[in-house]
């Protein structure tokens, strides 16, 4: 296992911090997350503090400090541990903040020598990009538990005396949470939503461009906590400049302008009207052990692969025909539901469907590697472009190999990855779906799994605007240098960043700098694992950029040492563990049962003794399909995200028939239900 949330002692009693204090500031889409963590030492003896912080996928730290009773001490980003070695040896007060060498979302904190009876302030800053929602909302979330991650065999963690995470009761969690978030937009904002309890918006202008928002007095950090973020005229491009830094060199990263170009198209209706028939569908599900963990704590709650397993039997019915499929299960083992895809039929369908129906969290670990080694092994399907869907909790520790494994083989699929429960690894799930060109979900709280399956189902068989060139009309005295990679394909809901430098005479906040210094430290840190060390090239650059920028990486951490009179303090270093709260998650079942590719729980025969039409010649599945087509649209369109695609499947079916009364069915089907659903609406 690697390290997780905590501070340990050597007798392994909990030690509760006394608050966590978050300060956010959101502009468009990027945010800076300020946290102040407060602690102490209860004990008789000296206390090595190491407290491991579960951070965003795509996050960017870019200040850290501590305060030890009247001493406070501020780090900077230098390459790691020598120098805090150095220090703590000497008797030096020493921190030092390092990304886990397994996951990105994941740094450890180590505070060093806590004199006994002293209180400690741990403030750590970072910047992040906003996830973009199905309903076009912007997610912030403060992860309050990190899962304990697993180590596949054979993989060294590197972390020697690692802390397990404690996972305590909900209400039983010493510590409280205050939160406050300022936001701005060069659009209004329409509102914010959380799964937690929010004071009212207050808006700061009349324009609604600027407010402000906190949680409700008394919250406690019992599950991740999400904000989310709606501004009008969400499909607007828009660019943010941020000015160089003052005392930065001119030419260097932070010492020019940075600009963030945000896209997120809304493609016109005809071309999202148009779905492919084609298409390798690869269903790959987490059968571990920990997806037998409830969705939420309530009694009743459905468990982590029973959800996914309601979701795959909608996923399935819900395929074009013409299409290939396959499903792998995996834990510290994969099984595949067929050697290789076949071709989609009633036949297949209902042969997976039945083993879905049997799919269990029987599987043991979390190897994720293996598996994807074996898809990528085997040959693409002329014709049939590769869709991977991929479903896990997250918990996996070696997750940096599992990205570099996904982008050598970017070229060859798409994948579509789905995060379930409150701690999945937002560096794995964020990761894969970036790495491959496809899209991230995160089904935590009250959220509803098949609506955000289908939204990516969606994204898979519509088309995708690619081919995609990014002309800076800029003055001729400054020059633009991209620092993102560029950007591949955008799908209908998808927003895209892109980060640039800007050379020269330009007139114009550092969040921007630092998520566009931290974009192009991820391309070099996978350019030097592809280089295993052999060049020291790609290590270099790292090390210069996150030094120059605040930000931290692989090769650096932030170290700061408080240098006093240099006696080494006396007695035993001791580790203490900060409990976190079990996962909180709520699940709610899709209300329609289905027993073939398309047919509802609608009693027809009652039906058509209840309607007196010439129907009697009519066959009895297109009459009954028509029904259930029209108590959709008459009834669920709320829900229509999760039955669109059986509805045109239905649709096609039907056609097929070539039945001269659909006319009669479509208003037998109204007067029968009370509805007054017009032919066209349905496609018929």
């Amino acid at each position: 296992m690697v390290n997780c949330c905590g501070l340990v002692t050597v007798k392994n009693e909990p030690v509760p911090l006394k608050s966590i204090a978050v300060e956010v500031s959101v502009q468009g889409h990027v945010a800076t997350v300020s946290s102040t963590l407060q602690y102490e030492n209860q004990e008789q003896s000296p206390l090595e503090a190491i407290f491991v912080f579960p951070l965003p996928g795509e996050a960017a730290v870019c200040r850290f400090s501590a305060k030890i009773g009247q001493t406070e001490v501020v780090a900077e980003v230098q390459e790691k541990q020598k120098q805090y070695d150095d220090a703590l040896s000497s008797g030096q007060q020493a921190f030092l903040l390092e990304e886990s060498d397994e996951s990105p979302d994941v740094f450890k904190l180590s505070v060093g020598s806590l004199p006994p009876g002293e209180k400690a302030s741990v403030s750590l800053d970072y910047v992040t990009e906003l996830a973009v929602q199905a309903d076009d909302g912007l997610r912030l979330c403060l992860p309050a538990v990190l899962n304990p991650r697993y180590q596949p065999q054979g993989s060294d963690s590197g972390s020697g005396g690692s802390a397990q995470v404690s996972s305590v009761p909900a209400g039983s969690v010493p510590y409280s949470l205050s939160l406050s978030a300022h936001v701005s937009s060069p659009h209004p904002i329409s509102r914010v939503e959380s799964n937690c309890p929010l004071d009212p918006l207050n808006y700061l202008n009349t324009e609604k461009t600027q407010a402000t928002v906190s949680l409700a007095a008394g919250h406690q950090f019992d599950r991740d906590v999400e904000l989310l973020l709606y501004y009008q005229d969400t499909h607007q491009p828009t660019a943010i400049v941020e000015a160089a830094q003052a005392s930065a060199k001119p030419g260097s990263l932070m010492g020019d302008p940075v600009v963030m170009l945000s896209l997120y198209p809304e493609f016109p209706k005809d071309v999202m009207s148009s779905m492919t028939s084609h298409g390798e569908f690869l269903f790959v599900v987490d059968r571990s052990g920990s997806m037998e963990c409830p969705m939420h704590l309530g009694s009743g709650s459905l468990d982590r692969i029973s959800s996914a397993r309601e979701t795959l039997l909608l996923l399935l019915k819900s395929l074009p025909m013409g299409c290939y499929f396959n499903i792998i299960g995996f834990g510290s083992s994969y099984e595949s539901f067929f050697p290789k895809s076949v071709e989609y039929s009633q036949k297949t369908m209902d042969e997976a469907l039945q083993k879905v129906k049997e799919m269990r969290a029987d599987l043991g670990g979390t190897e994720i590697l293996q598996p994807l080694k074996h898809i990528y092994s085997q040959p693409c399907l002329p014709d049939q472009p590769r869709q991977l869907f991929l479903f896990t909790d997250g918990e996996v520790g070696n997750t940096k190999e599992v990205l570099d494994l996904v982008k050598t083989n970017a070229g060859s699929h798409r994948c579509f990855s789905f995060g379930i429960g409150e701690g999945a690894s937002t560096a794995l799930i964020s990761g894969v779906a970036k790495q491959a060109r496809g899209h991230a979900q995160f089904i935590t709280g009250q959220d509803r799994m098949q609506p955000k399956v289908m939204q990516s189902l969606r994204f898979a068989l519509q088309p995708a605007v690619v081919d995609i060139s990014v002309k800076w009309n800029v003055p001729k005295e400054v020059s633009v240098t991209l620092l993102s990679p560029p950007i591949r394909v955008v799908f209908q809901g998808q927003r895209a960043l892109l980060y640039a430098q800007l050379t020269g005479e330009v007139r114009t906040l550092m969040a921007v700098h630092r998520l566009g210094a931290r974009t192009l430290i991820q391309s070099l840190e996978v350019e030097e694992r592809e280089q295993d060390g052999e060049k020291e090239g790609a290590k270099e650059k790292v090390i210069e950029l996150s030094v120059q920028s605040g930000v931290s990486s692989a090769f650096t951490a932030f170290i700061a040492v408080h240098k006093g009179d240099g006696e080494a303090l006396q007695g035993q270093l001791l580790r203490r563990h900060v409990p976190t709260p079990s996962d909180v998650l709520i699940f709610c079942l899709f209300p329609l049962s289905f027993s073939s590719s398309f047919s509802f729980s609608i009693p027809y025969s009652l039906c058509l003794s209840s309607v007196c039409l010439s129907l009697s010649k009519v066959d009895q599945e297109v009459w009954a399909t028509v029904l259930a087509l029209v108590w959709l649209y008459g009834f669920k369109m709320e829900a229509q995200e999760e039955w669109q695609f059986l509805a045109m499947k239905a649709v096609s079916w039907i056609q097929a028939q070539k039945v001269a009364s659909v006319s009669e069915c479509v208003q037998a089907g109204n007067t029968l239900l009370g509805c007054q659903v017009q032919k066209d609406t349905l496609g018929l």
